[in-house]
């Protein structure tokens, strides 16, 4: 790095910390452009985002198509609030309810993963009028005051003086546990059915089957928390219909509007029965920008047929990445977690100085991979090298 790189780098970080609350850990690097999978720095190095910014960019950087949606609804429409219909809107819901799966047939667009998650909870409450939700250990739902509440260990960063609500966690996969928990004053159970930030934490068909079941017998709502790992990361456009289970109501957001602020509730006819106006709202929740991206992202993953590549890209991940450090993979699709020997954030390190950017995740032995749906298999074996070069 040149002496003027490191000045720029340095000053980036010293403006950062002047004017922004101090709440983030950096990566070292700064990002200045994007193309494909691929992310240029500020020093001028070629890094393959194994990232994706959080699962956000997941079509890459610079896709042509997002670029031109972005470029033409600008140009037509930039804002409008919900107080008048859009035609963009009505397509973007449509192409996402049709996208999801079969029985969530209402959308409701909010800006943000946690914002989706709250509006998810009003609905349970409203619907059942019950007073008690049940999560999971490892559960991150987000950092808002009930999605927070509901986030396993809230109690390091949560700021609230106490939760808005009564709460049940339960340990992960147990379906006994699950069971005694769902009393008659549980309004839902919600669940990542692929929790990402415990490190890709899968629960599986079976343990989401017997919470759809056990969650109808007690008159509370099944909730499917896919901020994370919805939108084709497992190689399907919900985890809800690769483990082939549908939720009461389930919400997306992250690479939804392929980097744009959006977030989404799909919820069945059925829990959104009694809904009136003003029940719930968002200024700019559907926003056209928003809704011209959703339309544009859903529709390159299916004409690109991008969710057999993710299938068996996984795959491949699994076959070729369990060297050097790793010694299991789990997750499934793109959310997947490589479990290391050593600690995670070692490894995240030495994979940044051989071009690869990683993430770690709340397990301390796990290396976070959340790609692009375009990724490809020269990019699989480009991490599979790298691996092999890291020492145990």
């Amino acid at each position: 790095m040149t002496e003027t790189l490191i000045q720029r780098h340095l000053q980036a970080e010293l403006d950062e910390s002047r004017w922004l609350l101090p709440v983030y850990a950096h990566t070292p690097v700064e990002p200045v452009r994007g193309d494909g999978v691929m992310v240029t720095t500020r020093d001028g190095r070629e890094l393959i985002d194994f990232y994706g910014g959080h699962a956000v960019a997941i079509l890459g950087y610079r896709h042509p198509r997002v670029l031109a949606a972005l470029a033409k609804q600008a140009e037509e429409l930039f804002f409008q609030s919900n107080s008048v219909p859009l035609a963009v809107r009505a397509r973007a819901a449509e192409r996402l309810v049709r996208f999801g799966p079969q029985g969530l047939t209402r959308a409701f667009f909010v800006n943000s993963g946690a914002e989706a998650n709250e509006n998810a909870l009003r609905i349970a409450f409203r619907h059942t009028g019950r007073s008690r939700v049940v999560a999971l250990e490892g559960a991150f739902h987000g950092r808002t005051a009930a999605a927070g509440a509901l986030t396993w260990k809230n109690e390091r960063w949560y700021g609230f003086p106490r939760p808005p609500f009564d709460i049940t966690i339960v340990p992960c996969k147990d379906v006994d546990a699950l069971r005694a928990a769902l009393g008659s004053d549980v309004a839902a159970f919600i669940v990542e059915p692929i929790q990402g930030q415990a490190g890709a934490v899968d629960f599986g068909a079976e343990y989401l089957a017997a919470a759809r079941e056990l969650t109808r017998a007690a008159g509370a709502l099944l909730i499917f928390d896919e901020v994370q790992c919805g939108m084709g990361r497992t190689g399907y456009p919900f985890a809800a219909q690769a483990y082939g289970v549908t939720p009461d109501i389930l919400t997306t957001a992250k690479g939804l509007a392929g980097g744009f602020p959006a977030g989404a509730v799909l919820v069945s006819d059925a829990a959104a029965a009694g809904l009136q106006h003003g029940d719930l709202g968002a200024t700019f929740g559907g926003g056209p920008m928003a809704c011209a991206l959703i339309e544009t992202v859903i529709d390159v993953i299916e004409s690109g047929d991008l969710l057999p590549r993710v299938r068996a890209l996984s795959a491949l991940i699994r076959e070729t990445c369990q060297v050097g450090p790793v010694t299991g993979v789990q997750g499934d699709g793109f959310l997947l977690g490589l479990r290391t020997a050593r600690p995670g954030r070692e490894i995240v390190n030495e994979l940044l100085e051989k071009g690869i950017l990683a993430g770690t995740a709340g397990d301390p032995n796990i290396v976070r991979l959340l790609p692009p749906l375009i990724l490809e298999e020269s990019h699989v074996a480009a991490l599979a090298k790298a691996l092999a070069e890291i020492r145990p």
